[in-house]
């Protein structure tokens, strides 16, 4: 018995945290939906920044995958999507050619800096009481 009861609350505990996430996900991309952008397109800039926060910094598609909550498929087409609109660059690494490079470009870092409090925000708004 006592171990139901411990399942239940390890199940309700979780169940509340994918439930703070999908509505705060979902505030975030409402409040950046204006500006062209979603969550992750958000998360991707906002790592970048501080992975590669001078212009012309570099920083490894690899590292981007260990903190974004993307498949590798996933982070690569949201990647592709912001070099589309000019937000982010994308070179070979030369030392090992399966390795890609993202940068911010000078248009990526202006939309981030523009849209970041409106991220934070959110943040504010779904996880200040918390």
């Amino acid at each position: 018995m006592a171990s139901k009861t411990v399942d239940a609350g390890l199940e309700e505990r979780w169940r509340d945290i994918l439930s703070v996430h999908a509505r705060t996900m979902c505030e975030i991309d409402r409040a950046l939906h204006p500006h062209g952008l979603g969550a992750s397109d958000f998360e991707v800039l906002d790592i970048l920044t501080s992975e590669a926060p001078a212009p012309g910094d570099l920083c490894r598609v690899q590292n981007l995958a260990g903190r974004v909550h993307l498949s590798q498929s996933a982070l690569s087409r949201l990647i592709a999507r912001l070099e589309k609109d000019g937000l982010v660059e994308r070179s070979v690494c030369a030392e090992d050619r399966r390795g890609v490079w993202v940068s911010l470009t000078a248009k990526g870092r202006e939309l981030h800096a523009d849209v970041l409090p409106l991220q934070r925000g959110a943040l504010v708004r779904m996880l200040g009481g918390q």
